[in-house]
Formats: C-alpha cells, sequence, structure tokens
C-alpha cells in the first residue's frame, strides 16, 4: 500500500469509528445512552441502536412467555409495548413526573408525529391495544400496575377504553414521543431559521461567577464571586428600566478566609437542597490552601490507587503537589424556629464537611455543584485536575475522581466503617443506582467520566433528562455534551470528535478499543474564534425557557469565555438530541439600565470575559460576565426580527423559514445530520487524493 493510500485508509477508519458511536442519544429509562447492538436483539429484534442488551432481551422474553397470551394479535402488540424499553428513545417514551413509570405512552390520536405513519399510529395505537386485547386474558397483566387487580382481562380493569386510554395513551399530535406498536423514528428534519440575535440589558456592575434562583420562586437570586461571597439580590422586573438590587457591603456568606482564590481557584459553586424551604441546607464548592487553613487538608487525588506518586509530580505555579483542595462543605440559613427563606445571612460555620481532595495541580478542577431535579442527588463536575494532556490519564482512570461527574447522596448518614470500605471522600453516601453497581472497576461516587474540565452544566428545566455539561478542550475543540449514566466523554483518548495524542504520558494511555465513547452533541472548534491565534474556553449555559425572548424559546445558549462569542443549538427534531448550532450577535438593549461598554470602533457590545450563564424562577436568562450582569430581553428593543414577538402563542418551539446558505463551519461539522457530515469527510479524503 502506498503512503497517500496508507494516509487516506487510516483517515477513514478513524472517521467510520466515529460514526459508529457517536449518534447514540437521547437517552434510556436507567439514564444510560444507547448502544450500538452488533446483532439484532433475539426476542425484541431491535437493531442498531438500543437500550437493550442481549441480558435484558431474555428478562423481556422470560416476562412475556409468563403471560401466556392465547390470542396471537393482542400478544404481538402487548410483545412490541414490553420491547418499546429497548427503543433509543425510551426515556421519552417513558417519561413521567412520577418515575419509574413501568409501560410507554402509548399513541392516542389519528396521527403520529413522532413515528412513521403505520396503520396503529392513524389509527391511534392506544385504541388499537384495547380493541384487540380487551377481552384476553393476560397472567400478570402489565396494564394493571396502576389499579393493583388481580384480574386478567382489560374489560375488568377497566370501564372503557377512554378510562384505558387516558391511563396509557398520550397524544401524539403535539410533538412529544410517543409509542405505536413500532421503533420509534422522528420525522424529518424540518427547514430552521437561525434567530435574528440576542438582546440583552445591562442591569448591574458587578462581576459573578453563579447566579442561583432563590428556592422559594420569587423574584429574588442569590450571586457569588471567585473570592468567595454570597449575596441575596432582588431582581427588577422585565422592561422596568430599574436595576439589580444587590448590596456588596451585605453578604449572604462571607468565606473569603477559607477560600483561596486565584485563576483557576476560588468559590466555584453553590446548591440549596431541594427542601432548602424547611430544612435551610444549602451547600458551596470551592477550593481552599492546606498550608494557609488547617482546615482545608484532605487525601491526595495523585496516590497509590490510581498508580500516582505525588512526590513525582512537578510542582504548579510554585505550588506543591496537592497543596490546593477541592471542597463541599454544608452551611445553614435561618436560626432555631426562624423561616430559612427569609434569612438575610446564613451561618458562616460548616455544618459538615461533605467532601475534600487535593488537587494535582492548579488547574481543571471544575467545582460547579446541582442537585438532580427528579433524583435530589448531588451532582459535582470535576476536572482532570490540571497539566497539558492530563498526562496522569486521570479522566480514564476509573480509579480516580478526575475527569469525572460525581453523585452523592447527602440525605442518608454515613458511618466510619462505609466510608472506610468505600473509600469514600467526606461524609455522604451513595446512591444505589450509581453506575459502579454494574461496573465494579468504578468507584461508587462516579456519575459519568472523560471529562476535561467540565464549565457550566445545567439540567433543561422542561426536560430534566437533558442534562447539559460543556467541557473546555485542548488544542483544537471545545464541546457541549449530554450526560448520561455510566457516560465515557472521551478525553483524553479523544478531543470532542478528533483522536487526541498527548504530549507525555507518564500515567499511561487507554486503547482506542477499551471504551465506548459519547461524542458532543454540540461545539465549535478554535479556528471559529481565534483568527488570530488567541485562546478558547467554552462557557456552558441553559435551554432558554422563557418566552421574553421567543424566537430563542428552546434553543440551548452557550458563549466562549474569552471569544466573547455566543451561540444558539437548536435540536432538530425536537427531542432527537440532534442539534444545529448557529453563532449569534447580541447588542445591548434600547434604554438598558446601564449603558453597555462597545468594541471601540464598532457598535459590537463589550461583555468582557463571559463566565456563567443563569437563570431566574420565571426562567428568564441571564449573561454573567467581568463587565456586569446581562439579561436576555425582548428582542425588539435591539430592532431584531421576531414574528413570534407580538403573537399570542408559540406554535411550535422552532421558528418555521428556510434554511440559510453558510458555509460548512467546524461547528456544523460537530453538529449538523450525519450525512453532511458523511459528505463533508468524502470530500476532504478526495482533496487529500489529490494532494497526494
Amino acid at each position: 500500500m502506498g503512503r497517500s493510500s496508507f494516509v487516506i485508509f487510516i483517515l477513514l477508519l478513524n472517521f467510520l469509528q466515529i460514526l459508529d458511536r457517536s449518534f447514540s442519544l437521547p437517552l434510556c429509562t436507567d439514564s444510560r445512552a444507547p448502544l450500538q447492538q452488533k446483532t439484532p436483539l433475539s426476542f425484541c429484534s431491535y437493531n442498531g441502536t438500543s437500550c437493550c442488551n442481549s441480558t435484558d432481551d431474555k428478562k423481556l422474553q422470560t416476562q412475556f412467555n409468563a403471560m401466556n397470551i392465547s390470542d396471537s394479535g393482542c400478544a404481538s402488540l402487548v410483545k412490541s409495548i414490553l420491547c418499546s424499553k429497548c427503543d433509543k428513545f425510551s426515556a421519552e417514551l417513558f417519561r413521567s413526573n412520577s418515575f419509574p413509570r413501568q409501560l410507554p405512552i402509548l399513541c392516542n390520536s389519528t396521527t403520529s408525529a413522532n413515528s412513521t405513519q403505520s396503520s396503529q399510529a392513524k389509527n391511534g395505537f392506544c385504541s388499537e391495544v384495547w380493541t384487540t386485547c380487551q377481552n384476553v386474558s393476560i397472567i400478570s397483566s402489565p396494564f394493571a400496575t396502576s389499579v393493583k387487580s388481580n384480574s386478567t382481562k382489560l374489560v375488568d380493569l377497566w370501564k372503557s377504553q377512554t378510562d384505558f386510554c387516558n391511563a396509557f395513551g398520550g397524544p401524539s399530535s403535539d410533538g412529544s414521543v410517543c409509542f405505536a406498536g413500532e421503533p420509534v423514528t422522528l420525522n424529518t428534519t424540518k427547514p430552521i431559521s437561525p434567530p435574528g440575535g440576542l438582546c440583552l440589558e445591562k442591569i448591574g456592575n458587578g462581576s459573578y461567577l453563579n447566579m442561583v434562583a432563590h428556592p422559594d420562586g420569587s423574584n429574588r437570586a442569590f450571586f457569588s464571586n471567585q473570592q468567595g461571597k454570597i449575596w441575596l439580590a432582588t431582581i427588577p422586573e422585565v422592561d422596568s428600566g430599574e436595576l439589580l438590587q444587590l448590596d456588596e457591603s451585605n453578604s449572604f456568606l462571607d468565606l473569603t478566609d477559607e477560600v483561596h482564590f486565584d485563576t483557576e481557584l476560588g468559590m466555584m459553586g453553590f446548591a440549596f437542597h431541594p427542601m432548602f424551604s424547611q430544612n435551610g441546607r444549602f451547600f458551596v464548592s470551592f477550593n481552599c490552601d492546606k498550608q494557609a487553613w488547617p482546615g482545608c487538608g484532605g487525601r491526595c487525588s495523585c496516590n497509590s490507587d490510581v498508580d500516582c506518586d505525588p512526590s513525582k509530580l512537578p510542582s504548579d505555579s510554585g505550588s506543591q503537589p496537592c497543596q490546593y483542595q477541592a471542597v463541599i462543605a454544608e452551611f445553614t440559613a435561618g436560626g432555631i424556629g426562624s423561616q430559612p427563606t427569609q434569612a438575610k445571612t446564613a451561618n458562616p460555620k460548616e455544618v459538615r464537611r461533605i467532601f475534600t481532595m487535593g488537587l494535582p495541580f492548579t488547574s481543571h478542577h471544575g467545582g460547579q455543584i446541582l442537585f438532580g431535579p427528579r433524583d435530589g442527588y448531588l451532582y459535582f463536575m470535576m476536572g482532570d485536575g490540571g497539566g497539558i494532556g492530563d498526562p496522569y490519564n486521570f479522566a480514564q482512570n476509573k480509579k480516580s475522581l478526575l475527569g469525572k461527574i460525581l453523585r452523592l447522596d447527602v440525605d442518608s448518614k454515613t458511618n466510619e466503617a462505609e466510608i472506610t470500605k468505600l473509600g469514600l471522600w467526606g461524609n455522604y453516601s451513595i446512591p444505589e443506582d450509581n453506575p459502579y453497581i454494574e461496573d465494579k472497576e468504578l468507584q461508587p461516587e462516579i456519575w459519568a467520566l472523560g471529562m476535561r474540565n467540565p464549565w457550566r452544566c445545567s439540567f433543561d428545566s422542561a426536560r430534566p433528562s437533558y442534562f447539559m455539561c460543556a467541557d473546555v478542550g485542548q488544542d483544537i475543540s471545545e464541546e457541549v455534551n449530554i450526560i448520561s449514566k455510566g457516560g465515557n466523554y472521551g478525553w483524553r483518548v479523544y478531543e470532542g470528535p478528533y483522536l487526541y495524542t498527548p504530549q507525555k504520558s507518564p500515567g499511561g494511555n487507554t486503547s482506542l478499543s477499551s471504551i465506548n465513547p459519547i461524542f458532543p452533541v454540540m461545539g465549535y472548534n478554535h479556528s471559529d474564534v481565534n483568527k488570530n491565534g488567541g485562546s478558547a474556553s467554552i462557557t456552558g449555559g441553559y435551554f432558554y425557557r422563557s418566552m421574553t425572548d421567543p424566537c430563542m424559546h428552546g434553543r440551548y445558549l452557550f458563549a466562549d469565555l474569552y471569544a466573547g462569542s455566543m451561540w444558539a443549538g437548536t435540536e432538530n427534531p425536537e427531542n432527537g438530541a440532534t442539534f444545529n448550532t448557529t453563532q449569534i450577535s447580541f447588542d445591548c438593549a434600547q434604554k438598558s439600565p446601564i449603558d453597555c461598554t462597545f468594541v471601540p470602533g464598532s457598535s459590537f457590545p463589550s461583555l468582557g470575559y463571559i463566565f456563567s450563564y443563569g437563570e431566574d424562577n420565571k426562567k428568564d436568562m441571564y449573561v454573567l460576565a467581568s463587565s456586569g450582569v446581562y439579561r436576555v430581553v425582548r428582542p425588539s428593543r435591539c430592532k431584531y426580527t421576531c414574528a413570534k414577538e407580538n403573537s399570542s402563542a408559540i406554535v411550535d418551539d422552532i421558528p418555521a423559514g428556510p434554511p440559510t446558505a453558510s458555509s460548512p463551519s467546524a461547528a456544523n461539522m460537530l453538529t449538523g445530520s450525519y450525512n453532511n457530515c458523511v459528505l463533508m469527510f468524502l470530500s476532504f479524503i478526495l482533496m487529500l487524493a489529490s494532494w497526494f
């Protein structure tokens, strides 16, 4: 084989590996990402991407056989319903406000918005099940779960088809996912047009790293800075022309004596307990210096368990290995007999040290904390610990907590024996469904792995199964991922969708064949934002759920910290976890409460560094930048065009209109359709061939 042929073969092989592994979302009912099946399941017959393995398939077959259904038509329908757990859209099919749901939502109308137009879908699949199975005996009927009856026939369990479909059916014409008797195939993508732009009003001058809406649902929110202070603020009404009411001389909590502040060190996050209104508990994530504060010390993340010797770690910025620690501590607001929601200050004395771990270097340690909206567990975003290219391969080391997203139970009491047995890093428990139960090599705290430096994650308020995390890249690309249980996001085998080769590797390497990476759903390349060779660092955001800007509604917003650029990701089709990403312009609103600063010689507002985004209780969205606090407001205040702004209702989250022509940027390569990706790569191969 000639040199040119060999190069092209290697590139093609690598690309096909990416294609085979990357299109694996959305999520399964157990919060995992579906996997590509090498062979079809023998019972459920699902092939391609599925949420079941052969073991799951056999369990479903056993369950079905025990039902002893004599009618073949009914048996076929019940089998398909049981096997819907294997569908790659099972998390949406089984969605419920009170998980776990035992059966999928059955399509219950004359048209199906999410699946192929089979006769079952056209007639309403729920009606089809009732008509076919109502008088058929089904032992241990799955349709009896909600009424707790020993009856075997539907007519004994439900008075009418209406009652049956009220319990198990759901509309198939509203764009949501429902089951129509066969594997779900979303409709073809809709033509979309990018938003005209993002209109911002400046409401505060302070520089903050985090914003958290007050748990009482009011117009108040908490803001924190990296130095170690948290403030309670009142947010003005949209279009009121008023300023953010925040008194920096009176903080809600001051931990500056404990927090070590530096470029990538400080107070990194805080989160309120789901029952804060009753118990007043909240949690703070920060870094400390064990040489400056005796209460700081913890075990070093570089240790014998991960084949790392801290004495051999090179010093970083003059510090010693594990001099700085990552800490999660619990605090309380409100005293005895008082209401936590009325508290203006919190007790600065720690109630409990939840977590302490020494950091090998002074960078890449994330630090954000969030409570899961459905499970109530605490999620802790931890980077790979620093060093160029994660030299010790911590992110792929299943015994290390670096380069991971952790999931902790801070409610269950932990005894010393359990801490010792599991080797825990503090006073917390392990959720029973963490992935280490299935993967014995994983440390019990780990929820997901293969992260470089997760910087700003969020749960979608409309669809909590969408747990979005931006991950800062190394040399080439920045990425946004949908986080799933046990998911491996590739670093440092991959940087985004690209293979990565570390400069140094004293900690060894992870083979390509040993992992099944999940690739980003959105992102951009450094070359897209740094024409002059500057830095790039992604800042994750939120799905915009406010109605203030109806043309932005339903899009995921994120930015680059250094470049001051912003993007909007539009999911198309909805619930398909495939995004079209557009770099968006932004401007300062007319009559902004505080005048914006503009880039010299242009009409482009200068935000400075974009540290974070925030969301209030009304779902309005905020940009937290080095130059101040900005709120997203009506597009017309910046003279942007939005046809829906004056409409009384939104018919569709995705604006209609013809697609706009644009050059195939790297962001499009990361987030575009499968076919576009293939065509672009083939063009690239042909270009390479012409070179040789």
